[in-house]
C-alpha cells in the first residue's frame, strides 16, 4: 500500500508543477483564456445568479484553468486575472495572479476547474490587492463558494466579502478554496505591460494598459454593468 501511495503521488507531481505555470508564462494567453472562461461561467446553469452578483461586484478574479490532483497528498495550481470597476463605470485592465496550495488528507482524483471570484466589498478587494492572500487565513474576510453546476440557496453569499463560482471537469474529493494562496505575479505584469506596476496601480489607478485586454473588459461591461 505504501508503494501504491508513493507511486500515485510521484505520478501526479509533474502535472502539479508543469500545468500551473502554463498560462502564467504567456500573459496574453491567460487574459484570452479568462475571457473565454467568463463567457462560459455566465452561460452555465447558474449564469443568471452569476450575473446578478457580477452587477454588484467591485472587482472580479477569473482563473480559467485550475488544476487539482492528488492521492492522499494533493495540490492545486493555476493562473488568474483580476479586474476592478473604474470610476467611469467600466472595468480596469487586469492584474495577474497565481493560485496554489498543497494539502494532506482524504482525497483522490484529478480535476480541472474554471473559477470566478466576485469581490463584493472593500475589505475583500483590499485583502486581494495585498501581495498574497490565503483563503481561510484572514478572519476578517468571508468567502462563499458555489459550484455552477449545483443548485443551492444563495443566502450564505448575501454578506460575503468574496463569492466564488466554479465549473469543474473530473472527480476530486475533499477540495475547497480554503488554504489556497492567491499571490500577485509582478513578473508576468511587467511582461504584459512593459513596465513595472503592481496590482493596485493597475486595477485602482489605471496605470496598466494593454489593448489585448479589451475583449475581456468589453465582456465584463456586457455582463456586469
Amino acid at each position: 500500500m505504501k508503494r501504491l501511495l508513493l507511486a500515485a503521488t510521484l505520478a501526479l507531481a509533474p502535472a502539479l508543477t508543469i500545468v500551473a505555470p502554463a498560462l502564467a508564462d504567456d500573459p496574453q494567453h491567460l487574459v484570452d483564456s479568462s475571457t473565454l472562461a467568463l463567457e462560459d461561467l455566465v452561460g452555465g446553469n447558474q449564469g443568471a445568479q452569476v450575473q446578478n452578483y457580477l452587477h454588484k461586484a467591485q472587482a472580479v478574479v477569473i482563473c480559467p484553468d485550475i488544476f487539482r490532483g492528488g492521492f492522499v497528498f494533493g495540490g492545486e495550481g493555476g493562473a488568474c486575472v483580476m479586474s476592478a470597476r473604474t470610476s467611469d463605470g467600466g472595468w480596469s485592465d487586469p492584474a495577474l495572479y497565481n493560485l496554489g496550495s498543497g494539502s494532506f488528507g482524504l482525497q483522490i482524483g484529478v480535476q480541472n476547474s474554471e473559477v470566478m471570484m466576485l469581490i463584493m466589498t472593500n475589505a475583500g478587494l483590499n485583502a486581494l490587492l495585498n501581495s498574497q492572500f490565503k483563503f481561510g487565513g484572514d478572519a476578517g474576510v468571508s468567502v462563499a463558494t458555489f459550484g455552477t453546476g449545483v443548485a443551492g440557496a444563495m443566502a450564505p453569499a448575501l454578506n460575503a466579502d468574496i463569492i466564488s463560482f466554479s465549473k469543474s471537469q473530473g472527480l476530486y474529493g475533499g477540495v475547497t478554496l480554503s488554504g489556497s494562496v492567491l499571490s500577485n505575479d509582478a513578473g508576468a505584469e511587467q511582461k504584459y505591460y512593459g513596465t513595472q506596476v503592481d496590482a493596485r496601480q493597475i486595477v485602482m489607478e489605471g496605470q496598466g494598459n494593454n489593448p489585448g485586454a479589451n475583449p475581456l473588459k468589453t465582456l465584463l461591461g456586457r455582463y456586469g454593468q
